[in-house]
């Protein structure tokens, strides 16, 4: 089974799969392989349009993503 996760507030919506997949692409513009990435853990603050990131436990980072 697959589960399609979104977030909606405030009229606007964004899924968990967009989150991952930009995660993703900002790991890989940071030269390193998807490969590399174990485990990832993903916190949005709706509030914010920012997205926090954990990959393997050790490295983190975020990104500014807008839901539509």
């Amino acid at each position: 089974m697959k589960a399609n996760i979104n977030i909606e507030f405030y009229g606007k919506t964004i899924s968990a799969k967009d989150l991952e997949d930009e995660a993703k692409l900002v790991w890989k513009e940071e030269g390193r392989k998807i490969k590399d990435m174990r485990e990832l853990d993903l916190y949005y603050k709706p509030e914010e349009g920012n997205c926090y990131y954990v990959v393997n436990g050790t490295e983190t980072g975020s990104f500014h993503v807008e839901a539509k």
